[in-house]
């Protein structure tokens, strides 16, 4: 999952937005609605540096590593292709924390500005968040192996690099 402030993203369902957003570039305006998890309470979020050190599993974060733990070495902690199968597990424990919402997300007509919901990226911000997802994230993919729709993701954007994806691709060797 993405975490973007208080808003969870699975992240399949992000890199389809991504690939929709980049099959329809030529329109003026792009925009689509999209369903998120929304926490709002920092607590019910839960505490990733205590999580990860073994100290505190409060929250949403807390509940999803005391059923799946780190491993004892942080090298170790790696994001595997196959993770997309607990998904049904990790729906069940954010309904417990978090409500279903619909955000917009929206780019500008000069193509330099995103809106996620209530946040605003750059292009080169937004570009960032896309090249998080490319390396996956903060331990990245185990031996840099990518799920198939990360894969899909970079394949459309490989198609259509302009407007708000005009550059991406170098970020996603």
């Amino acid at each position: 999952m993405l975490l973007l402030d208080h808003y969870f993203f699975f992240a399949d369902d992000f890199c389809k937005y991504i690939e929709k957003m980049a099959e329809c570039q030529s329109s003026q305006k792009l925009a689509d609605i999209c369903q998120v998890y929304h926490i709002s309470d920092p607590q019910q979020i839960g505490d990733l540096n205590g999580a990860i050190h073994n100290i505190s599993y409060i929250g949403f974060i807390g509940e999803v590593y005391r059923r799946y733990p780190f491993p004892e070495r942080e090298e170790d902690f790696k994001q595997r292709a196959v993770g997309y199968t607990t998904r049904s597990v990790l729906e069940e424990i954010i309904l417990k924390y978090a409500q279903t919402v619909e955000i917009k997300i929206s780019v500008s007509a000069d193509y330099e500005m995103i809106d996620i919901g209530s946040y605003c990226f750059s292009r080169a911000s937004f570009q960032e968040l896309i090249s998080y997802v490319w390396r996956g994230g903060y331990p990245r993919w185990k031996d840099e192996i990518r799920p198939d729709y990360v894969m899909s993701m970079k394949e459309s954007l490989s198609r259509n690099p302009q407007g708000i994806f005009n550059g991406v691709e170098q970020n996603l060797l």
